[in-house]
């Protein structure tokens, strides 16, 4: 039987699948690692808030209100004595199942990679079209160098935080240990997306601010891609952790 609390739950009231991590020492010799002793359940249910229908002791209370990121719902889902039949373990044996969730994770890195190239792109977008539009003292405010400087910046790393993205996503494609990449891509993309969206923020000047405009809802929506699949200090230990085993000192 299950018991615990998982938070921020992506599409937690829509979803018909959830795999949830567990802590289980049944099988593993006394102090052993803890990330040896983590397996990976599959729970089938349906889709909905309250009281799950088909799975006793299972509740999503509802969604989480977000600043941001409203595409998709967000919930906490409790377990209380939950049965899991023993065929629900994901690869058939327990145990696995750290080594699971960091292979999605390297995904999912490169995934919000992604995203915060695309909000990136948009913002710089929407940016450089306003600079074009509005006027100031004369003449539009792209004709002001201290606009070009921004509009420059943000180009330059629109693009640099692509190409990382692409570099890890291909890794992983090709079968390749991408934790490395995919931790740089995904710290970057993300830092870049909030640098980007708030330079075109500043480019709009009050406007920004009114709901009237799309850079207000990409201003919200830009900080979660900075905590998603781990803070930017979680990214710098990977990373460090990496280049030290990359670049070794030979005893």
């Amino acid at each position: 039987m299950l018991n615990g609390q998982k938070m921020w739950l992506t599409n937690g009231g829509s979803s018909t699948l959830v795999a949830v991590l567990c802590r289980t020492d049944e099988g593993q010799p006394e102090g052993a690692a803890p990330h040896k002793s983590m397996t990976t359940f599959l729970i089938e249910k349906t889709p909905g808030f309250g009281l799950n229908e088909t799975v006793p002791g299972l509740t999503i209370p509802g969604k989480i209100e977000k600043m941001g990121y409203k595409g998709v719902d967000t919930t906490e889902m409790i377990l209380e004595d939950v049965r899991i039949p023993a065929d629900r373990v994901l690869g058939g044996v327990s145990g696995r199942g750290f080594y699971q969730m960091m292979d999605g994770v390297e995904v999912g890195r490169v995934n919000v990679a992604a995203r915060g190239c695309g909000v990136a792109q948009r913002a710089f977008e929407l940016g450089i079209r306003y600079a074009q539009q509005r006027s100031t003292f004369g003449k539009k405010i792209a004709e002001h160098q201290a606009i070009q400087f921004k509009l420059s910046e943000m180009a330059t790393k629109v693009e640099a935080a692509h190409q990382m993205m692409v570099m890890a996503a291909r890794k992983k494609d090709s079968g390749q240990r991408n934790d490395l990449e995919a931790g740089m891509a995904k710290y970057l993309a993300s830092e870049y997306c909030k640098e980007v969206v708030e330079d075109s923020f500043r480019i709009h000047g009050g406007y920004g601010f009114s709901k009237e405009y799309e850079i207000e809802r990409l201003y919200r929506e830009a900080p979660m891609l900075l905590i998603g699949e781990g803070t930017a200090e979680i990214q710098k230990m990977i990373i460090g952790r990496r280049l030290l085993e990359d670049y070794r000192l030979a005893d």
